[in-house]
């Protein structure tokens, strides 16, 4: 259901603590969104030192966070999936590998960016 109350401060800072505990779901409860953090962590900061100018660092970095963005939705849609239907469902299993899907495709996305944006530095 939409909200009808006015936005403001207020609202905004609720916005970003339901924001908070969603990615502190994300840590307490997926590995792989962990592993991704870690590697964010290892990549983000040699993206800023190798990424020639303000676009390239973008896309260095940009493309991180994707995964990371990507990996969240995952795991809403697999425990949403999980609490509607938890006996095997083909189509429970559809929503699930698509959703992994998704984020292998921007994984391979990170892959390109970050392959195309080092090899023009050659």
């Amino acid at each position: 259901m939409p909200s009808t109350e006015p936005r403001g401060p207020r609202q905004i800072y609720k916005a970003f603590l339901w924001s908070m505990k969603g990615l502190r779901a994300g840590w307490t409860f997926e590995a792989s969104f962990r592993l991704e953090v870690y590697l964010l962590v290892i990549f983000a900061p040699l993206g800023l030192y190798l990424g020639r100018g303000a676009i390239e660092k973008a896309i260095l970095v940009g493309s991180l966070l994707l995964v990371l963005s990507a990996e969240l939705l995952n795991s809403a849609v697999e425990a949403v999936v999980d609490k509607v239907s938890p006996e095997f469902h083909e189509l429970a299993g559809r929503a699930k590998d698509m959703g992994s899907a998704a984020v292998f495709l921007l994984m391979m996305n990170v892959v390109m960016c970050w392959g195309l944006i080092l090899w023009s530095h050659r």
